[in-house]
């Protein structure tokens, strides 16, 4: 691929790959690192793109990758990522705030506890907002396999959760 068509490339899909980054590891600087870590990759590795899905999801899985490798390397002094905070003025009550801290944390620990493939089908769906058919194909796996996947899962979570 020649340096004028990557770079349409970039400008098509960077603002698409580091939005799914930031929808998984909810920081900023880290999407915006790991966007960039995932172009360079598939500028490395474009020889090997076959064309078997669209190009947005092989970035996406590209980036996927990145991340988990981030975190293997970063796993003792990578946090969990923090909830998203009320976007209301008011400050909740004491006890209202522990409260919703420890309704998060047990969302949170059911999530994980989840097995593959329903933690990632459910966390590229709700977190990554990627159509069934982008997770099918992340997965190799048709569009079908990928919607009774997350119905799966989000029952496994109910089932979870008190």
């Amino acid at each position: 691929m020649d340096k004028d068509r990557f770079e349409q490339v970039y400008i098509q899909y960077h603002k698409v790959v580091y939005a799914y980054l930031l929808s998984l590891c909810r920081s900023e600087e880290l999407a915006a690192d790991l966007a960039q870590e995932t172009f360079y990759k598939a500028l490395r590795g474009i020889d090997r793109f076959q064309g078997e899905c669209a190009l947005n999801v092989w970035l996406c899985s590209i980036a996927k990758h990145a991340l988990m490798d981030y975190y293997r390397r970063h796993r003792r002094e990578t946090p969990l990522p923090e909830q998203a905070a009320d976007s209301t003025d008011v400050d909740p009550l004491p006890g209202e705030k522990l409260e919703q801290r420890q309704a998060a944390l047990a969302v949170y620990r059911a999530l994980h506890a989840l097995p593959e493939p329903y933690r990632e089908v459910f966390w590229l769906r709700v977190y990554g907002e990627l159509s069934f058919a982008e997770i099918g194909a992340l997965h190799g796996k048709t569009e079908n396999w990928a919607r009774v996947t997350y119905y799966r899962a989000r029952a496994k979570l109910k089932e979870a959760l008190p």
